[in-house]
């Protein structure tokens, strides 16, 4: 994902989910995914699935640990 590719989805992310700590930064030696962070906490990855000449997706995931839940 380029630099231009990546601000778009911190842009969506933001808004979509009402955090601007949200930051969408390029993952190391990777270019179909990026890294997900709120105030500097890794939250999850963000997947391109461009598999499909016509259509073109991202996909969030995120992990939520057991002991996560203790702090809620």
């Amino acid at each position: 994902m380029d630099k231009t590719e990546l601000n778009k989805l911190q842009t969506y992310m933001r808004r979509a989910l009402q955090s601007p700590n949200l930051e969408v930064r390029a993952r190391p030696r990777k270019d179909d995914s990026a890294e997900v962070y709120v105030a500097d906490e890794f939250v999850g990855v963000l997947f391109k699935d461009d598999e499909d000449d016509d259509d073109l997706s991202y996909n969030f995931s995120m992990a939520i640990l057991d002991y996560d839940l203790d702090d809620a």
